[in-house]
């Protein structure tokens, strides 16, 4: 799998953020596990208000990330639209409804990650 640098992650998460927020995406939160997990360096967290809006800012991410060079390695629960996974490698990107966002709540999980300032990333 290929490994990119800590500027190209950065420009990712950039990427996936100003997609997110061109659609109206809610709550958008950026945390840093690279130092707590291999799985990835940040996870994006973001809120839609129903299901297709969910979709729309999939579609969005994978859009913008896929035209720059990032083609997205997997997505999950894009039918169901009640949280979709969309895994870039070194960024995995979280799209919920307001219920399961609650319910599932990875910002508590992964709080021994670093929360990020989204301004700061772009």
């Amino acid at each position: 799998m290929e490994k990119f640098s800590l500027e190209e992650v950065k420009e990712m998460a950039r990427l996936a953020i100003n997609a997110m927020e061109d659609k109206k995406a809610e709550d958008i939160r950026v945390i840093d596990i690279s130092q707590v997990s291999v799985l990835a360096d940040y996870f994006i967290i973001a809120s839609g208000s129903n299901r297709s809006q969910i979709q729309t800012l999939s579609d969005a991410v994978e859009e913008k990330l896929g035209k720059a060079g990032y083609p997205v390695k997997q997505i999950e629960g894009y039918q169901n639209a009640n949280w979709v996974l969309l895994d870039f490698g070194d960024i995995i990107v979280h799209i919920f409804d307001q219920e399961n966002r609650l319910f599932y709540d990875l910002e508590r999980i992964w709080r021994d990650g670093r929360s990020m300032d989204i301004d700061g990333l772009k």
